[in-house]
């Protein structure tokens, strides 16, 4: 057991080995996540009733965000460090842990107590198109939820603790934790309460995660505790205010950030609401498919980046921050651009395997494959907000990324209004869309114009940033554009080698059986991917070469880092 916890407080030499090891540990998150939605899509299907259920994320989810980030790990940890001496618990450090756990649940519970008697109106802002019984759903299983943000946030402020420690490797399980009480739910609830149980498997599933922290932060002598005075008359908390003050207005901007996003997504599950029964299910169930290789690939490189960008900054080395931060971007392009090619091309492969099930139903597939192909043109848009954005917080300058994303957050709202209105009212427009994505003569691809506008608002999000960044650090020099094309081309025959080999394949395997479709998208994929590699060799791709490098290198024994939680 000693040998086994050294793994994971080793140093890490290079950004690939903490971003290797970083999304290893993601992707067995993102596994159990894939199981969940399975599982969903297996027992319940794209449904009215799946409507009401991830429509009663939004509430407790802007919640969340809005407060638990102003107390995320990210912010808590500098301040408690500052408060100890050569790594030892001083009085300080314990105080200053109590009085944030104090005021955090206090305002936790208030707003979660404030949000459970209003929830009746906010579900009408939420899905204004659902039916008075829908709504009825939503405002039910918003309610239980409501537990999930006070949980979740508790559980970020003991993780706080557990970083500190460096037990890294028992952060990395809380996710799996929270991903696995969503599945009893699915799977042992859902069958006796119905669509309350999937809620009540979002409850366990974040008091899961909780425990797990609980039980690491008391092992090392920290558990946070109320700041109260028991025995005075006046003056019940003792509480000092000016060191929260001083962590909530460093988080502030970045709370804000997030916020637009959820409130965009909102706007947009406030506009699924008036379309086809189910359109909210499928919008999300691609969302899901999409945030895979988003949190394996874009979050790991931004979070494993962001140290040493921090570091590198405050010691004036802006040669080295410019080094850093080109090499972490060029690692994005180089992974992003493959994943959206080949999803491209096999997604209703990678759908028909992940969800094909139970209730989920040949049209569900091929709608939720037409979304999660629109998504995943703006997977290297997405992964490079989180690093870009990284660069200017390293920085210290919150303003030029929160401005950029409320922005842009506005315009994804507009363009959903927007493509739906043409969709609905432009035959040409739709009869393109349809034909492009191969789902003509099924009803409810109004649902399309979803995942476009996001695409669309993100990618420009991305531009925006990447202007910004190319001017304010890299005086105008460029620091992707070779390993942009590269990939692109390598990326364009992965595709077009994978096309080839799903129509090679399909006539021998079939498309009626789970193993047959797994058949053909695997070797299609594993045919596409050999083919870029091949290209990359061929263009001597510099990122290539460091991956070959990283990968002859322990790197398993890089520390481990762990991003905060930014959703239910």
């Amino acid at each position: 057991m000693e040998k086994l916890l050294k793994i994971f407080n080793k140093e890490s030499v290079n950004i690939n080995q903490a971003a290797l090891l970083l999304g290893f540990f993601t992707m067995l998150s993102q596994v159990l996540a894939l199981f969940r939605d399975r599982a969903i899509a297996h027992f319940v299907g794209p449904s009215s009733s799946l409507d009401a259920y991830y429509a009663a994320f939004r509430v407790p989810d802007l919640i969340f965000i809005s407060i638990a980030s102003l107390a995320s790990f990210t912010v808590i940890i500098p301040f408690i460090v500052a408060r100890m001496q050569g790594g030892i618990v001083t009085d300080r450090a314990r105080k200053f842990l109590n009085d944030v756990f104090t005021v955090f649940l206090m305002v936790m519970v208030l707003v979660s107590v404030v949000a459970f008697f209003l929830m009746p109106y906010l579900a009408e802002v939420i899905a204004p198109g659902f039916t008075p019984l829908l709504q009825a759903k939503v405002v039910m299983l918003s309610r239980i939820m409501l537990l999930s943000p006070i949980l979740l946030g508790l559980s970020n402020l003991f993780g706080a603790v557990t970083q500190i420690f460096q037990k890294f490797f028992i952060y990395a399980l809380s996710p799996i934790f929270y991903n696995f009480g969503i599945i009893i739910g699915v799977i042992f609830i859902y069958p006796v309460f119905g669509i309350y149980g999937l809620a009540v498997g979002v409850a366990l599933g974040a008091f899961m995660h909780f425990v797990i922290q609980v039980i690491s932060a008391r092992s090392c002598g920290f558990t946070p505790k109320f700041s109260l005075r028991l025995f005075r008359l006046f003056g019940l908390f003792d509480i000092n205010f000016a060191d929260i003050k001083s962590a909530v207005l460093t988080s502030l901007p970045r709370t804000f950030g997030l916020a637009f996003n959820n409130i965009a997504l909102i706007s947009i599950i406030a506009l699924a609401s008036y379309l086809t029964s189910g359109s909210i299910s499928l919008f999300n169930l691609a969302f899901s498919l999409q945030s895979v290789p988003l949190n394996i690939i874009g979050i790991s490189y931004a979070v494993a980046a962001f140290p040493t960008l921090a570091k590198s900054f405050s010691l004036g080395r802006m040669d080295e921050f410019k080094n850093h931060l080109k090499s972490a971007a060029r690692a994005v392009v180089f992974w992003s651009l493959p994943v959206i090619f080949l999803f491209i091309v096999v997604r209703a492969q990678i759908v028909r395997v992940i969800l094909g099930s139970g209730s989920f139903s040949w049209d569900n597939t091929r709608l939720v494959a037409a979304c999660l192909a629109v998504f995943s043109v703006s997977i290297l848009a997405q992964g490079m907000i989180t690093l870009l954005s990284r660069a200017y917080y390293a920085k210290g300058d919150t303003k030029r990324p929160l401005i950029v994303n409320f922005a842009c957050a506005i315009l994804i709202i507009i363009l959903s209004f927007f493509f739906t209105h043409l969709f609905q009212n432009m035959p040409m427009f739709r009869f393109f869309i349809e034909s492009l994505l191969k789902v003509g003569n099924i009803p409810g691809t109004e649902v399309l114009m979803l995942p476009l506008a996001y695409s669309v608002g993100t990618i420009i999000n991305a531009v925006l940033q990447w202007f910004f960044v190319r001017r304010d650090f890299m005086q105008g020099e460029s620091f992707i554009t070779k390993t942009f094309f590269q990939s692109l081309g390598a990326s364009f025959f992965l595709g077009l080698t994978a096309y080839i080999g799903l129509n090679i394949l399909s006539p021998i395997f079939g498309t009626t059986t789970f193993w047959g479709v797994f058949l053909q998208g695997f070797i299609s994929g594993i045919l596409g991917i050999i083919a870029a590699i091949l290209v990359l060799h061929l263009l001597k791709n510099e990122e290539l070469s460091d991956l070959t490098r990283t990968l002859k290198t322990k790197f398993w024994r890089a520390k481990i880092i762990a991003p905060s939680q930014e959703g239910l």
